[in-house]
């Protein structure tokens, strides 16, 4: 029943920007914590930002990226700037009732975006 769309993945040149958003369905989007996963080849799993209580990032996007959401519209967003060939993974929108930086305690997930970011 429950829903997490992404888009706005793409090929940008490194310093380049991109904004990715999630739109979620089939739960209390307001009281939800929501997040942003990513996964380049061969590696794992790694968070990148969330927006609950607080708003956390992680350290690697700190500065650079910021996590938005518009609850009316079910949706968040990642504002990406300053990129780098370093991001280049597929993106992850996930979702849970509590705060967690580990991707292991989140149930639902979306599909996921690709970012392709050039030197």
């Amino acid at each position: 029943q429950v829903q997490l769309v992404e888009s706005g993945g793409g090929l940008v040149q490194a310093g380049g920007s991109l904004r990715l958003s999630c739109t979620a369905s089939g739960l209390t989007f307001s009281t939800s914590v929501m997040a942003w996963f990513r996964q380049a080849p061969g590696m794992e799993r790694e968070f990148v930002s969330s927006s609950g209580n607080n708003i956390y990032y992680g350290d690697s996007v700190k500065g650079r990226f910021t996590i938005s959401r518009d609850n009316a519209k079910n949706t968040v967003y990642l504002q990406m700037n300053s990129l780098k060939p370093e991001d280049t993974a597929v993106y992850y929108c996930a979702a849970e009732r509590y705060y967690y930086t580990d991707w292991r305690n989140y149930r639902y997930w979306g599909q996921g975006t690709q970012v392709t970011v050039s030197s």
